[in-house]
């Protein structure tokens, strides 16, 4: 007698992106912790690092953002792209599911200032960031339900019916490029440009080519050993600044039951609290700083 074993290992179409999950899954889980212990390990050495090498990020406050902010930021986007590209909206059990999705969303995004932190900065200055994230997901998710859509060049029904190299390859460099602008967008410290640049490209465009916010990253890259250009980062801070901080003033004072219009001495007390220069890196010392300042 013979036995004959015929394994179908060929995955149904339908279970397809569950195996692209469940495989990303694993795959992130071990070069994360492999990562992590290469960071560990070399934590206490003194020998400079180079640009290749892995390293804890962080802000030039201080705080160290740890990869679960990364793996929420991207839980977000990707639950969001789900559901907005749902073939079929009619089908119950998916519209339930979604309708989870959003509850579980505001759970988090409404302690996302304890995840970045990692403490319970609910009622204090700091937990304005859960507000500041909830904003922009419902800022995001209008925009989807508008109509618009993230790479507004991109155009999901060109992509499904023209399978050309040519065409697509286009589409892919288009989108880099665009990501790419979006990154220096948000390294200026321009979020809401960013945000909404996705939806509208030429927002990126000008907010790439404008002068970056004095207190973000690009900032502390690029400007700390250009005093001119700090200096006028500052201005264009304060002047644009102002007529929020001045609105919200007197929101303040109209929620304590005494509406008035701030007058210019308590708006430039807190513009001075809130609008500061970025620090220098802290690979770069006072003697670089003079050397690279023009006469």
């Amino acid at each position: 007698m013979r036995a004959d074993l015929n394994f179908d290992f060929a995955v149904p179409t339908g279970r397809l992106p569950l195996v692209f999950c469940l495989v990303a899954f694993i795959l992130t889980f071990f070069v994360t912790r492999t990562i992590v212990r290469y960071i560990r390990r070399h934590a206490h050495s003194d020998a400079p690092r180079k640009w290749w090498q892995p390293r804890n990020l962080g802000t030039g406050s201080g705080l160290h953002i740890h990869h679960v902010v990364i793996g929420v930021i991207l839980v977000m986007i990707s639950g969001v792209t789900m559901v907005t590209l749902a073939v079929d909206g009619g089908v119950p059990e998916f519209t339930v599911a979604a309708t989870f999705f959003g509850i579980g969303a505001a759970l988090v995004l409404d302690e996302f200032a304890l995840i970045l932190h990692l403490e319970d900065v609910y009622w204090a200055e700091d937990g304005r960031t859960s507000v500041d994230a909830v904003f922009a997901a419902v800022a995001v998710a209008g925009l989807l339900v508008l109509g618009f859509n993230p790479l507004s060049f991109f155009d999901i029904d060109i992509w499904r019916s023209d399978h050309s190299l040519v065409a697509r390859a286009s589409v892919i460099a288009v989108a880099v490029l665009t990501l790419m602008l979006a990154v220096v967008v948000l390294l200026k410290g321009k979020v809401w440009t960013g945000l909404v640049g996705m939806f509208i490209t030429p927002l990126l465009v000008v907010g790439a080519v404008r002068l970056s916010r004095p207190h973000a990253p690009w900032a502390r890259w690029r400007y700390t050993d250009r005093p001119r250009k700090m200096h006028r980062a500052l201005e264009r801070e304060r002047w644009l600044r102002r007529p929020v901080v001045q609105a919200k003033l007197w929101l303040q004072d109209a929620i304590a039951g005494m509406p008035k219009f701030p007058d210019d001495a308590a708006v430039d007390e807190q513009l001075d609290r809130e609008i500061r220069a970025a620090p220098a890196p802290k690979d770069r010392t006072p003697s670089e700083h003079l050397a690279k300042e023009p006469a």
